[in-house]
């Protein structure tokens, strides 16, 4: 069993500050599961691996026995978190968020433990709340202080709108760890406002004050820009293998220890050993597939990454697909379409269906150029160009 200072020293593994050290210490010694929490607003239904930083630091709360609470901010969402916008943020309607959250949990459950984590939803306590409740809670900090986020005043300096629904925002999050009696809360380095938000409240409500650990934002594949889905530089939770695989051996080599750093689980001795090779000469790339085959195997399975390698680079991209590929017309027979594997079948771009799910647990079926996703669904009328592994390729037309 791991002493309180070795379980120190695991959690802050990558992390950027810690608030206070000395007070995570004191407790990690009272011996008793800590209340771990983070919360995460639903505004988008996918997944990249900058997302993941901050969920693989609550896996090692988990398995240093600790109890994660992993929030969803129904209630906040429908807000929006103002943090780092320069414009108020759009509020999600109760279906989007509701959409999104179900998304999430089936993500995040292939980094978590889904038997050692408490899901909670924020509406649970704030919807309970009446006008008078809001008030209350409000009057335990000040407009000042609220400008003092760095976002609000480089808005408010431009003479840019700010709503005031975007002021509660930091409260209602801060009051999620009173709500919770949370012990440590978690958070991106541009949260911090809001995760000292918590520790001020729940001062103010007689608690004792959270320990608030920040994880640095993850670079993406560009190796400049935080990882994005808008910047085109990110790896998708829900990208196939083979495309994982592809981009991660495709990083700078300047990423290599970050990436390690921060998604990998593997001891830092071992990961301090690799740096020792490459400085004697030994190819980056290796590590580079060490690296890939660890993330596929956590998010497809050890199977997926062991053959990933196979798909990786052999996608025809739309100048090179041959302008006499076969025609193939096949029958969605009533149905309003087909899944992915049924095309491949029914287009006989593979034997059977055993091949066809070979080929897309590989991530080596290729859509127009793209990468098939494992849940596409071909609709009667659509017409795409389907490539299954090196070689089989055809122009598909679904037809009634």
């Amino acid at each position: 069993m791991m002493t309180p200072e070795q379980q120190l020293a695991l959690i802050k593994r990558g992390c950027d500050e810690l608030i206070q050290e000395e007070e995570l210490l004191a407790r990690l010694k009272e011996g008793r599961p800590l209340r771990v929490k983070a919360g995460f607003d639903p505004t988008a239904p996918d997944l990249h691996l900058g997302h993941t930083v901050l969920m693989n630091k609550l896996r090692t709360f988990q398995e240093l026995g600790h109890e994660v609470i992993f929030l969803i901010g129904d209630f906040t969402g429908m807000i929006g978190d103002p943090t780092g916008k320069n414009v108020t943020r759009k509020p999600l309607t109760r279906e989007q968020v509701v959409a999104n959250a179900r998304s999430y949990q089936e993500q995040v459950f292939k980094i978590l433990d889904p038997a050692r984590t408490r899901v909670v939803f924020n509406s649970d306590w704030m919807g309970q709340k009446s006008a008078a409740d809001l008030i209350e809670l409000a009057s335990h900090f000040t407009v000042s202080r609220m400008l003092e986020r760095d976002d609000f005043s480089k808005r408010f300096a431009g003479q840019q709108p700010i709503a005031i629904h975007e002021f509660l925002y930091p409260l209602l999050q801060g009051y999620d760890s009173v709500a919770l009696m949370a012990d440590v809360e978690l958070g991106g380095t541009d949260q911090k406002f809001n995760l000292l938000m918590g520790r001020t409240l729940q001062g103010r409500y007689g608690q004792t004050a959270q320990v608030v650990l920040t994880m640095p934002i993850l670079e993406g594949l560009d190796g400049v820009q935080k990882m994005s889905k808008s910047l085109g530089n990110y790896i998708g939770v829900s990208d196939v293998p083979g495309e994982m695989y592809q981009k991660l051996l495709s990083m700078p080599d300047t990423l290599i220890w970050r990436y390690f750093e921060l998604l990998s689980f593997r001891p830092l001795e071992e990961v301090d050993g690799f740096r020792v090779e490459v400085a004697a000469g030994r190819n980056p790339q290796d590590i580079k597939r060490l690296l890939a085959e660890e993330i596929i195997a956590r998010f497809h399975g050890a199977e997926a990454a062991a053959g990933a390698h196979k798909a990786a680079g052999n996608v025809l991209t739309k100048g090179e697909i041959p302008e006499d590929v076969p025609v193939v017309v096949i029958s969605a027979e009533g149905q309003d379409g087909l899944s992915l594997m049924a095309v491949l079948t029914r287009s006989g771009l593979t034997k059977n269906s055993a091949a066809a799910k070979d080929v897309i647990q590989r991530g080596a079926v290729f859509i127009d150029g793209q990468p098939a996703r494992v849940d596409f669904r071909m609709a009667v009328g659509q017409v795409h160009i389907i490539q299954s592994g090196k070689k089989a390729i055809a122009r598909i037309t679904l037809d009634k």
